[in-house]
């Protein structure tokens, strides 16, 4: 496994590999060649900003048997799916402010991202897993009523894609088996989100291929794979965690005011 961050250096924004406490730095991109500068840094010393700047950033609705259950959702036939505005992608440790306007419910949904490593076009299960760089962390932020305001257009863009509402990190990490892994959510501490990745209704392999078929997916693009059980609401000041074993943790915090 090699896990990739992306982090400010005085200035200088580079992505680099971490191991223990160090960033081995490099030139160019994780998923395109990358050349070691040959130094390190001190992770302390460095900013660790969102591992990835995607072209695209598409998220996954209904993608668990758990939470389909609960909900009384149909099993979809294909991946349900939106797409975020990439200025929405906001790093690790950064504050989560919904706009100055907006006073209704903000929900955390910690999720397993993945970002694409290759060029995928219509491409089948075995290709589209070839595909895949790396996994890393996502809170999909939503505003809930936002997405409800108009009864007559859910407004997923609009309720999912305010500045600041995609934390993503703190690191992409290649090598790992999607199915060994679970994705805890902690609020405050405490635990409230805890599910397994293998039991999504569709597989990451099985989503780049589904969606390759209506869209080109380019390297760095990210699909944030959906939620299951236990998206609750965040007021003002509270700390959610994503965290996933062999990825880390992703810490924000949800603004203590409008901002």
């Amino acid at each position: 496994m090699t896990m990739w961050v992306r982090c400010n250096d005085k200035n200088d924004i580079r992505y680099g590999v971490l191991e223990a406490d160090r960033i081995t730095l490099h030139g160019g991109l994780p998923w395109s060649d990358p050349m070691s500068l040959g130094f390190s840094v001190p992770l302390a010393a460095v900013q660790l900003l969102a591992p990835v700047e995607p072209g695209k950033f598409i998220g996954l609705w209904n993608n668990f048997h758990a939470a389909a259950a609960k909900a009384g959702h149909a099993i979809p036939t294909d991946p349900l799916y939106f797409l975020k505005a990439t200025s929405s992608i906001a790093a690790p440790e950064a504050e989560i402010a919904p706009p100055p306007s907006y006073t209704g419910r903000t929900l955390f949904e910690g999720e397993l991202g993945v970002v694409i490593g290759t060029r995928a076009h219509d491409v089948d299960e075995a290709t589209a897993e070839a595909a895949i760089f790396g996994y890393t962390c996502v809170n999909d932020v939503t505003a809930l009523d936002l997405l409800t305001a108009d009864a007559s257009f859910p407004q997923w863009a609009r309720a999912k894609g305010c500045d600041g509402f995609g934390p993503v990190g703190p690191a992409i990490v290649t090598g790992l088996d999607w199915r060994t892994l679970h994705v805890r959510t902690l609020l405050n501490g405490r635990e409230r989100q805890n599910y397994p990745v293998s039991d999504m209704i569709f597989s990451p392999p099985a989503i780049i291929s589904r969606l390759s078929r209506e869209m080109t997916l380019e390297p760095g693009d990210l699909i944030a794979c959906g939620t299951s059980l236990g998206a609750l609401p965040m007021r003002a000041g509270m700390v959610v965690e994503v965290v996933i074993d062999g990825i880390g943790v992703l810490r924000n915090k949800m603004a203590d005011k409008v901002i």
